[in-house]
């Protein structure tokens, strides 16, 4: 397994250098390479595309270049505890397509699997995952004092979006998505805005997110209706370089990825503009995922005890607006950047199967890491869910 991920990364290297003699190589080797897209279009991918891709993201030159996190000199343990048994795993393993499954109950490792042929060093992209990682930073900006309230406009913040309608829209609505911006995030159209803002340019300079975001129209006052929007996420990852004068990795890197332990490099795949994609594709090993997990439900305090957000943080992150309600229909809802459901237990999740599932009250994590056939697969999702509630109930029994 560790084979395939060195060839991914080797053959890449050698992509970009300028050409590749194939005749030389193994059958599995020449399958690996053609399996890459030759597209940036990763909602078109098709199955065998994805699988080779998602572990290979920041080193693949047909996307944008990736801004890397070191690892940590002294990496957090992450013991054993009685192992959990799951009948049917190798089941689920293959038909969810799941590269990754860790769960962390209590602070040890109750099980960990790898399948297609991926394995414990190599790097899996998040998706939306990140999401929740890009809000964190926003918490540590606040707790630095370099943000003074998220109910401050985030004009203030980015005056690129003033006379926009963004106007009159505060930081927290960014945050929980109720800015009243129109915005279209149907994975499925080609001219939707998730799918097209990833092409704006950056001009002279210019930040490109704030460029494409600050051209939307507004659909409704601020702070009354929500609509998932990446582009918002995006602007949240503008906003913390803006305050910081760092870059997301560079503060990520200082604020978690160091003092928290973590024992693999992480890659933030970069827009035109040289910023980090703060609403994705932030590459890590399946068990950083969960020692960032375990950190935020343990109130976003490091190993030392000190909290790297304000103190009410992780109430606020994981509690949801009601307009998130409605407009998921009492199926859960939405907080900063954190899906929350109809019990105590929050998520953060990514299209074609990723996902961090925290459940503070039975001190559990569980990790996915997974190459679906679609980006929101609802029998997928279905499957997994099944998955987690039998773990729960595991966990809760007397």
């Amino acid at each position: 397994m560790r084979l395939r991920t060195l060839v991914l990364g080797a053959l890449s290297a050698l992509i970009i250098a300028g050409g590749l003699w194939f005749t030389s190589l193994d059958k599995e080797t020449r399958g690996l390479l053609t399996a890459l897209p030759t597209d940036r279009d990763v909602l078109s991918w098709e199955q065998a595309q994805r699988e080779a891709a998602f572990r290979a993201m920041d080193r693949m030159p047909v996307l944008a270049k990736a801004s890397s996190v070191t690892a940590s000199p002294t990496p957090m343990p992450l013991p054993a505890g009685q192992p959990l048994e799951i009948p049917g795993i190798d089941e689920y393993m293959r038909t969810q397509n799941t590269a990754g499954l860790v769960i962390v109950q209590d602070g040890r490792v109750r099980f960990e699997r790898y399948g297609l042929g991926f394995d414990a060093a190599g790097r899996w992209t998040s998706f939306s995952v990140a999401k929740s990682f890009s809000s964190t930073l926003v918490g540590a900006a606040v707790r630095d004092g370099r943000i003074r309230s998220l109910d401050d406009p985030i004009t203030a913040y980015l005056p690129g979006l003033k006379g926009s309608a963004y106007e009159g829209v505060s930081v927290r609505q960014v945050l929980n998505m109720t800015s009243g911006v129109r915005w279209n995030e149907d994975y499925g159209d080609p001219n939707s805005d998730v799918a097209r803002f990833g092409a704006e340019p950056s001009v002279n300079g210019a930040d490109p997110v704030v460029a494409y975001m600050a051209r939307l129209p507004r659909e409704a006052e601020p702070g009354t209706k929500w609509v998932y929007k990446t582009g918002e996420t995006n602007l949240v990852g503008s906003l913390v370089r803006a305050v910081t004068g760092q870059t997301l990795s560079a503060y990520l890197s200082e604020k978690v990825w160091q003092p928290l332990g973590m024992e693999g490099d992480a890659y933030w795949m970069v827009d035109a503009g040289g910023g980090e994609i703060a609403g994705c594709c932030l590459s890590a090993t399946l068990r950083d995922y969960g020692r960032f997990a375990q950190f935020f439900m343990r109130g976003a305090r490091l190993p030392n005890g000190q909290s790297l957000v304000p103190d009410d943080w992780v109430a606020q992150a994981t509690t949801t607006t009601r307009e998130a309600v409605a407009g998921l229909q009492g199926r859960g809802g939405y907080g900063l950047q954190w899906w929350t459901t109809n019990g105590r237990a929050y998520r953060a999740s990514g299209i074609f199967g990723q996902g961090m599932w925290i459940d503070p009250d039975l001190q559990l994590v569980v990790v996915t890491q997974s190459a679906w056939p679609g980006a929101t697969d609802a029998r997928s999702a279905q499957v997994r869910q099944a998955l987690i509630d039998a773990i729960t109930a595991h966990y809760r029994k007397p």
